[in-house]
């Protein structure tokens, strides 16, 4: 059976200086490709062209909030993906109602020349270049052939939702930033994987409650609870780019299986 490819294109947390923001791709086994938050910036096509991956490939994209470090490069990768494919399809953005809605604010407010409503986006030249999905948790929405996903809710801020996508029968789970959340725990249940994001460590603790982050050892009560198969750590603060050990002896105090921490171009194949 072959297996899904995940590539971390951005692995910083918001302050980080060491790292692109937040974006993940995963390439399902049925030839869908899968954007996991934007990013901010061009960070999102700079990378992906630098291990080979045409940003305009990239149909659906998933974000999981409204920071800016989540989202900011959306238009951006509109712009690259049009230009590439100028009467081709457009860019599928899903995401919680209130997130798109500053979705649609942030459009408007970068690329004024495109007519949008609540189904979408259109340019000068009558063409849709956006079409949003709003969605909820319990709902499944199909991406590809063999590839769905579903989101639920986490505890970051108002709108916050992490995403569970099925690719072709391996189950890939994505944290979006959050706390502790039992309903990632329920969502990740027999997940191959589970990325999920660590602040830093128990010293950390007081910082990362502040702005309703994890840290390591929340992410190993997580994993262990809901019995994924590996875990994989990312959006990590500066201090922890050159050194993440700190953010591994943390984990494995809860969860004993297979943990690696992501950077920026880190590549892995799960089957």
């Amino acid at each position: 059976m072959a297996g899904v490819k995940i590539s971390f294109l951005g692995t910083g947390a918001g302050a980080s200086i060491h790292a692109a923001h937040t974006a993940i791709v995963l390439d399902s086994p049925d030839g869908t490709k899968v954007l996991l938050d934007a990013s901010s910036g061009n960070s999102v096509f700079r990378n992906s062209a630098s291990i080979g991956m045409a940003p305009e490939q990239f149909r659906h994209v998933l974000l999981s909030h409204d920071h800016a470090d989540h989202m900011l490069g959306l238009p951006l990768i509109q712009l690259v993906h049009s230009r590439a494919d100028p009467d081709g399809p457009p860019l599928e953005v899903h995401s919680g109602p209130s997130t798109l809605e500053n979705v649609r604010l942030l459009c408007r407010a970068s690329t004024p020349e495109l007519s949008i409503n609540g189904e979408g986006a259109t340019n000068r030249r009558g063409r849709k270049v956006y079409q949003w999905h709003p969605s909820v948790a319990g709902q499944t929405a199909p991406l590809g052939p063999a590839t769905n996903a579903a989101c639920f809710p986490v505890d970051h801020i108002p709108g916050s939702i992490g995403w569970r996508v099925d690719c072709d029968g391996i189950p890939v789970v994505f944290s979006g930033d959050t706390v502790f959340s039992p309903s990632l725990v329920e969502a990740a249940r027999g997940a191959r994987v589970l990325i999920h994001e660590a602040f830093g460590t128990e010293e950390d603790r007081e910082q990362a409650d502040q702005a309703a982050h994890s840290v390591a050892g929340d992410v190993g009560k997580a994993a262990s609870q809901a019995g994924v198969g590996e875990l994989i750590l990312t959006h990590l603060t500066g201090r922890y780019h050159e050194n993440p050990q700190p953010l591994l002896d943390e984990v494995r105090r809860y969860y004993n299986g297979p943990v690696s921490v992501a950077h920026d171009l880190y590549q892995v194949e799960i089957s």
